[in-house]
């Protein structure tokens, strides 16, 4: 079934598609007019919601007339104005699988830009619709940017772990084939940058302009949002470890768990995790658990919305980042919102000890790192901070401070933006 269904990516997209919005939409002339593509709900508690938000406010304050082009969860208002930018929510069947969905909004995508040509830049987040965008930029006359977050080739076996590898194989010519037809490309960490020049890519200039091909924007985050505070004082309660984010399998979550009892023979822990995952990574979550004897010192929440994260993280003495040692976080790269969210609100952080960590943190200076997929290395390291409260307080402090001045999203919005200027030729 899913090998017929990727065929139907490599058919060429029609205008004539029922269901999808016709309107022509009218265009400030005296700005630069952008489309902005991603297949992510916004806004929601993911991180990629985030990161859309922050590229809006960046644009439309920098004098881009935008236009988001997202999914419908069913919930959300077809149209919609959010951080000034004009929203479009493409209406989806939820009880369709991934890939089906996905090639329905690529279609809805393609319809609207024959429907309103008149762009001058138009970003993607996805091949879904990236292809197809790419493959008709001389014919609409504009210029293409492909935002590299993750890669389907790489990041869907671990949510669909049934999957095709064939599939797999043809998705990624689709991926090579979008990053070859790009005119720009950014991605937000050096390893990112890096696995995309193995894919045949100069990352370093195009020769078709001259200009620099990819650029990595690491992700940021908001002093107005995450501000440092004081680390809540141990005596007298049991402290708190924090995680948050998905429940996707290179998250490391079975390293985390598996950490737990060494913990728990030396110091009592309560685990939060707090996160949205499907019912097979919630059930092996709950197995996992179980299997080991912990229920009662792990609570596991479902995601919450962005605005209530700060106070989750105020409340916690040590926020983990047990990030899996896996092809999406070596080979692929990333760069995980969650670590600067913690090192933003002052909290003494621990991670896996890998390539994508060590872009964002200085190790023992503003985090303890230990050895991926090692939960006895990791059991050390917590102990070493729930024993330590002045080591706490310095790495945290220092964490801050980072953060704070050198990924903030005014920064990854300045860096978009000039991005955005070289294409256009300013």
């Amino acid at each position: 079934m899913y090998t017929s269904v990727f065929w139907l990516l490599l058919v060429s997209i029609r205008q004539k598609s029922a269901g999808y919005s016709t309107n022509v939409f009218a265009y400030n002339l005296n700005m630069p007019r952008v489309l902005y593509t991603a297949f992510d709900i916004v806004p929601s508690p993911k991180g990629a919601s985030t990161h859309i938000l922050h590229n809006l406010r960046g644009l439309v304050n920098s004098q881009f007339d935008v236009r988001l082009l997202t999914p419908n969860d069913g919930l959300l208002p077809t149209e919609d104005t959010i951080e000034g930018a004009h929203v479009t929510r493409v209406s989806q069947d939820l009880t369709q699988n991934f890939l089906v969905r996905a090639i329905h909004f690529g279609k809805a995508v393609f319809n609207h830009i024959t429907i309103n040509p008149n762009y001058d830049v138009v970003h993607y987040r996805n091949i879904w619709d990236g292809l197809a965008l790419a493959q008709n930029k001389k014919r609409f006359g504009y210029k293409t940017l492909f935002e590299v977050n993750g890669l389907p080739s790489i990041e869907l076996k671990y949510h669909y772990p049934d999957l095709d590898h064939e599939l797999l194989l043809k998705i990624k010519e689709q991926e090579i084939a979008t990053l070859h037809l790009s005119d720009s490309i950014i991605c937000p960490s050096n390893v990112t940058r890096d696995y995309i020049a193995s894919l045949g890519l100069d990352p370093s200039s195009s020769l078709r302009t001259g200009r620099k091909l990819v650029t990595v924007i690491p992700n940021g985050v908001s002093p107005s949002d995450f501000s440092p505070s004081p680390l809540p004082a141990r005596e007298g309660r049991v402290p708190t470890l924090l995680y948050i984010g998905t429940l996707a399998d290179w998250q490391g979550l079975e390293v985390l768990i598996k950490a737990l009892p060494k913990i728990l023979e030396q110091k009592a822990v309560r685990l939060y995790i707090v996160g949205r995952g499907r019912s097979r990574q919630r059930k092996f979550l709950s197995k996992q658990i179980r299997k080991l004897g912990v229920e009662e010192n792990v609570i596991v929440q479902p995601a919450v919305p962005h605005h209530e994260i700060p106070a989750l993280i105020a409340d916690a003495d040590i926020c983990i980042a047990p990030l899996g040692l896996n092809d999406r976080n070596v080979t692929q790269g990333a760069c995980p919102i969650k670590v600067l969210e913690y090192m933003a609100s002052a909290r003494p952080l621990i991670a896996s000890n890998m390539p994508i960590v060590r872009e964002l943190v200085r190790e023992d200076l503003d985090a303890l790192l230990f050895s991926p997929s090692d939960p006895e290395d990791l059991a050390r390291q917590v102990l070493t901070l729930l024993n330590d409260f002045d080591l706490s307080q310095r790495l945290a402090a220092s964490a801050s401070e980072r953060a704070l001045t050198k990924f903030t999203w005014h920064v990854s919005q300045k860096k978009l933006v000039k991005v955005y200027k070289k294409l256009l030729g300013e």
